[in-house]
C-alpha cells in the first residue's frame, strides 16, 4: 500500500513543521518504508550549521519515529489514536544527511503488546545507511 502526504495525515497527528514524512511508498502490516525530500528550506537548518546544513540526528530518528507510527496506527484497532515515543536504543549515525539527498526511511514493528511497541529502523541516503535505532512506543489517546 501507497500513502500520500494527505492520507499519512489523517493516521498520524503531526502537522507541519514536524510532519517528516513526504509519502509512504510501501506498508504492510509490520513494515513500512517512507521517503523523506531534504529541502535547503527545513526548519532545523535555520540554526544547525547554517553555512554547511546537516540534517540533525534527531530529526532522522524522529522521522524513523514517525514510519513505525504509521504502521501501528493503520491498523484498524489503533486508529485515531497516539504513538508515543517511550525509549531510544542502538542510536547510530553513519553519513551526513543534507539538502538534496532523499531519505529512504524503512521501520520494522517487532513487536507489539497491549498498548506498548517496539521497533527498528534504518534510514538511507541512496544505498547508503545513514542512521539506524531501535524505538520503542505507548499508543494512547
Amino acid at each position: 500500500m501507497k500513502l500520500n502526504l494527505e492520507e499519512i495525515k489523517q493516521i498520524i497527528p503531526h502537522r507541519d513543521p514536524f510532519l517528516l514524512l513526504d509519502e509512504i511508498v510501501e506498508l504492510n502490516e509490520k513494515d513500512a518504508v517512507g521517503i523523506k525530500h531534504v529541502s535547503k528550506d527545513e526548519f532545523y537548518f535555520k540554526g544547525h550549521f547554517p553555512d554547511k546544513p546537516v540534517v540533525p540526528g534527531v530529526i532522522l530518528v524522529e522521522s524513523l519515529a514517525q514510519v513505525g507510527a504509521v504502521i501501528i496506527l493503520s491498523d484498524e484497532k489503533h486508529k485515531g489514536k497516539i504513538a508515543y515515543f517511550t525509549g531510544i536504543k542502538n542510536a547510530k549515525f553513519r553519513k551526513s544527511v543534507i539538502p538534496g539527498d532523499i531519505l529512504y526511511l524503512h521501520c520494522e514493528l517487532t513487536k507489539v503488546k497491549g498498548s506498548f511497541g517496539f521497533g527498528s529502523g534504518k534510514a538511507y541516503v541512496k544505498d547508503d545507511l545513514v542512521c539506524e535505532v531501535d524505538i520503542s512506543f505507548a499508543i494512547g489517546t
